[in-house]
Formats: structure tokens, sequence, C-alpha cells
């Protein structure tokens, strides 16, 4: 068998509330009041997404040291669209997100063609980003110098 990473998340949960702990680290995850929780911690959904905006970070100063890239930063706006009914149970309604959003602009002095370079090498690498696209779900990925 090839090398493999194993990630892992434990954790405990009381009504709306989770925490989960993962390796040295812990975070709450809930609802807001409207969804029952008590917005201890930011919900499961904005998660993921934060966990796309990381996971693209990462990748994207990994890309920019083999390509010998001048990357000083990245902020990232990520959102996501997704109709309620769905996971509120709703059968002809998909409880995922029907579509993605993520507007990086790139700290560099680097020309627009390589932040493109950059991109395209990044998304092809994460693997949130391409667990999403896996999974079918479209998004919109736009880079710009900052």
């Amino acid at each position: 068998m090839a090398n493999k990473m194993t990630f892992q998340a434990t954790g405990t949960s009381s009504k709306m509330k989770s925490e989960i702990k993962m390796g040295n680290h812990e975070i709450t995850i809930d609802e807001p009041p409207n969804m029952g929780g008590t917005d201890k911690g930011p919900d499961p959904l904005s998660t993921l997404l934060a966990s796309l905006a990381g996971c693209e970070n990462v990748i994207a100063n990994l890309v920019a040291k083999d390509i010998k890239f001048d990357l000083q930063g990245i902020e990232f706006d990520v959102k996501g669209d997704l109709d309620p009914h769905g996971l509120m149970g709703q059968a002809d309604i998909q409880p995922y997100f029907n579509q993605i959003y993520v507007h990086a602009k790139v700290k560099t002095d680097e020309p627009d063609e390589r932040i493109q370079e950059l991109k395209e090498k990044t998304d092809a690498r994460c693997p949130v980003f391409t667990t999403f696209k896996a999974a079918g779900i479209p998004i919109d990925a736009t880079w710009e110098k900052a």
C-alpha cells in the first residue's frame, strides 16, 4: 500500500453543539439560536467553507514554493449557496451546496498569468477543493492580485 496520512476528529455533542478534538486542537461547532443552537461556535457548513479556504492557503504555499512564486499572502472570501429545505427534510431538494464561490486576493508582485498558474495548480492539488469537485458541486473560483 502507498504512503497515507490519516486525519481524525473525535468529539461529544449536546443538542446542536459539538466539541470536536483534532490532535492538540479543539473546536466548537454549533448552530445559531434560530436553528436550535447556542451559537457557541460556527455552524458545520461555515466550518466546511473555512476548511476550503484553509486548505487552499496551505496548498497555495506548497505550490508557490514548487514554482518559485513570490506569495506574500492570500485573502479568501468563500461563500456557498444552499436551499435549506433539503437539510430540513424536503426530499426533492438536495441537502448540500448548490454552488460555491471562492474569491482570492493574492498578495504578490507576480503578473496575473502567474497568479492564474498558482490558482490552477492549487485547485488541482487541494484535497478539499477536489472533494467538492468530485461531488459535482460547482465552484466559481476567481483569483486576482490584491
